[in-house]
């Protein structure tokens, strides 16, 4: 691991364009960057989803503003868990693989 695989894992979490930016400039075959940017993804589609949600009254609204705690938390562990080189999945959606 480098500092380049460093960078382009903390950059994946800074919303969708920091994420291009990280498939732009991370080595395919660097597992800690693409273990970042898969959960860096799946952050980013909560956060779709909850904006979604936000469309429709009461419950939606709820919904919206708890899965953005939740995003926002998830966001803030990601990047520390980028930034101290560790792989530790995030709680409940770190099993998930999108991409490898």
């Amino acid at each position: 691991m480098n500092k380049k695989s460093n960078a382009a894992a903390v950059v994946s979490y800074l919303t969708w364009v920091g994420w291009v930016i990280a498939l732009v400039i991370r080595d395919p075959q660097d597992r800690f960057t693409s273990h970042h940017m898969n959960q860096s993804l799946i952050i980013n589609i909560l956060e779709m989803i909850g904006g979604l949600l936000a469309v429709f009254p009461l419950i939606g609204g709820l919904a919206s503003k708890l899965i953005g705690v939740i995003v926002f938390v998830f966001w803030l562990i990601g990047i520390y868990r980028a930034a101290t080189w560790s792989t530790q999945p995030l709680p409940f959606i770190g099993d998930i693989h999108i991409i490898d």
